[in-house]
């Protein structure tokens, strides 16, 4: 996607590229997940770097222009910041203010609820299963497509299977966006003829401009309205509530930029006295480790009582994922006795005053405990959580890693096809496939879902499991056959799992080689004409409170990206979706530091 600049500086004075960009950073699939608060203009990275080194910004700055801003312009983490930045435009505008007679305070509450990646995620939800859903989608689909260059060969594939996608989903006869574009639709004898258009850009740019001016006039009122109605009901966004009421009284107006006007001196944040070579496989293994021994406390001091989860209605796509779970997989993943993203605050989901520094060590020790890793959520509904039995491994955690790479333009696949390796790179496109060829099946409430999990597992068949290109995967052959047995019907099947498993035994090897490039890229940049140590041990680590808030932050990134990118199941509207509004400041970490915020 096209986002305004590549200059690092420049973007990092809007506060809602700051907080796509963040969102981004801390996904699992990289090495070093740094985090930036624009407030005060600190970095604080992870795993730190050693304490002899004293880090520049502006190195900093050059490793993130050249080694992730690339990779961010391929996600749909950029296609959402695209799409968020349109909206915005359109609330600020007097065009807006006349058209839907907003006043300043409802401009300025909607941009609140609507800016960064959660708010994009709770504008989503909100539109979910209704023409809003498919208005967006389809506005997301065309402009990845429209960014791509079909005669280039690299990427040509992917646009013709976005194509084929629309055309099994928006661009059917009756579809949602057929029926509301029909001032650009009118012109085309049937949709399925799209592809013969010689104007074919020329249309899908038009009826794209339609489905966001729909969006802006139409969804975005009601949008409004629903958060008004939130804010007033939800104890924790009294403040919040307060403030708006109080810029209904003020008759000025001024025009927010969304820019820092006056940005803080950047810099790093300093090592807390780390020794020893930087690696940060190792450094996630050990923050792992630390998480998990919070088990052993935890199953020898039972509680007296427990907090038992309120049942939350589910649809029908959730009810055949446990039972497909129970008896497809034969087991069905260890749950926490507590809701797995939810503090446990005994308040009934309202968020307590503020803790004092030692309350709250005391408090992360405690959670460290309750919310082990096997509460943490898993990459796809059924995906197995990683064993607690022996040392944390590399493989243990890799799905969390290549669902991530999916996530952030795929950069691991990069690495793969720079080192000239045709058959990982084939063995990890199909794991994403098979990825996204999940939550498509497993839930029949989504829109086309019958033509799309057709579509998609007859494109796995072809592209993976037919004689010719058979022979090419290192997989067992019953498990090709099986998932040919049921894909080419577009069935769910557990071997899909199985498969997965397969494929990531392959590609351990290779990510531990993608993580140690990716450490010797970063400090080339940031130790410039000094010695690289070679990646081989970690020096101090982080203590078990901190793994845990590392944990919860690169978990928490790695499920709103997957809500964003179509491979995790949207959730509704909650009570904790308004206290992370009121808990959400862009200035001081934003979507990524909210979720943390209701921990503390």
């Amino acid at each position: 996607a096209a986002i305004a600049s590549t200059d690092m500086g420049l973007l990092l004075r809007d506060d809602v590229f700051v907080d796509f960009f963040n969102t981004f950073l801390n996904l699992p699939v990289f090495g070093q997940t740094p985090i930036y608060i624009s407030g005060t203009g600190q970095w604080n990275l992870w795993p730190e770097l050693l304490s002899h080194l004293d880090p520049s910004p502006t190195a900093l700055l050059a490793w993130l222009e050249k080694h992730r801003l690339p990779h961010f312009c391929k996600s749909s983490l950029c296609l959402h910041l695209v799409l968020c930045q349109k909206l915005l435009g359109f609330i600020r505008s007097e065009e807006a203010a006349e058209l839907l007679n907003w006043r300043s305070a409802d401009q300025w509450l909607l941009e609140k609820c609507i800016s960064g990646s959660q708010g994009m995620q709770h504008f989503r939800a909100f539109v979910q299963g209704t023409a809003g859903e498919e208005l967006t989608d389809f506005w997301l689909t065309t402009e990845r497509l429209l960014g791509l260059d079909e005669s280039d060969t690299s990427q040509r594939d992917l646009y013709l299977s976005l194509i084929d996608r629309l055309k099994a989903s928006h661009l059917r006869e009756g579809s949602s966006v057929i029926t509301l574009c029909t001032t650009i639709t009118g012109s085309l004898p049937k949709a399925k003829h799209i592809q013969s258009i010689s104007n074919r850009r020329d249309i899908l740019r038009k009826m794209q401009e339609q489905a966001l001016f729909m969006i802006q006039s139409y969804w975005l009122p009601k949008f409004f309205t629903h958060c008004k109605m939130g804010i007033e009901a939800e104890e924790s966004c009294q403040p919040l509530l307060q403030e708006y009421q109080t810029r209904l009284l003020q008759a000025d107006w001024q025009e927010p930029s969304g820019f820092s006007e006056t940005p803080s001196m950047m810099h790093i944040k300093r090592s807390q006295g780390l020794s020893g070579p930087y690696c940060s496989r190792k450094a996630k293994a050990k923050m792992w480790v630390l998480v998990k021994e919070g088990r052993g406390t935890q199953e020898m001091k039972r509680p007296s009582f427990h907090v038992k989860p309120e049942r939350q209605p589910r649809s029908a796509g959730s009810t055949r994922e446990l039972r497909l779970g129970k008896d497809a997989v034969g087991s069905t993943p260890q749950q926490s006795e507590h809701p797995a993203n939810t503090a446990l605050d005994g308040k009934g989901g309202v968020t307590p005053p503020r803790r004092s520094g030692a309350e709250q060590v005391s408090r992360l020790e405690d959670l460290c405990k309750e919310k082990i890793l096997s509460s943490l959520p898993s990459s796809a509904p059924l995906v197995q959580l990683p064993s607690l039995k022996g040392s944390a491994r590399t493989l243990s955690f890799l799905p969390w890693a290549l669902s991530a790479d999916s996530c952030a333009g795929r950069p691991f696949r990069d690495f793969l096809q720079h080192q000239d390796r045709p058959m990982e790179t084939h063995l990890l496109d199909l794991w994403h496939d098979l990825e996204e060829f999940l939550p498509v099946v497993l839930d029949s409430s989504r829109e086309n879902s019958f033509f799309l999990r057709h579509l998609t597992g007859d494109k796995i068949c072809k592209t993976y499991l037919e004689e010719d290109n058979i022979q090419k995967l290192p997989l067992e052959s019953r498990t090709l056959t099986k998932l040919w047995n049921h894909l080419i019907f577009g069935e769910f099947s557990p071997w899909i799992f199985r498969a997965q498993k397969e494929i990531c035994k392959v590609l351990c090897c290779f990510y531990e080689e993608f993580l140690a490039a990716d450490d010797r890229t970063f400090l080339q940049f940031m130790s410039p004409g000094g010695d690289v140590p070679v990646p081989e041990m970690q020096g101090l680590t982080a203590d078990r409170a901190e793994s845990f808030l590392l944990s919860q932050r690169i978990n928490q990134t790695l499920k709103l990206s997957q809500a964003l990118h179509g491979t995790r199941n949207l959730e509704g509207v909650s009570s904790e979706s308004w206290q992370l509004l009121a808990s959400r400041d862009l200035q001081k970490g934003g979507s990524t530091q909210a979720e943390m915020e209701l921990l503390l």
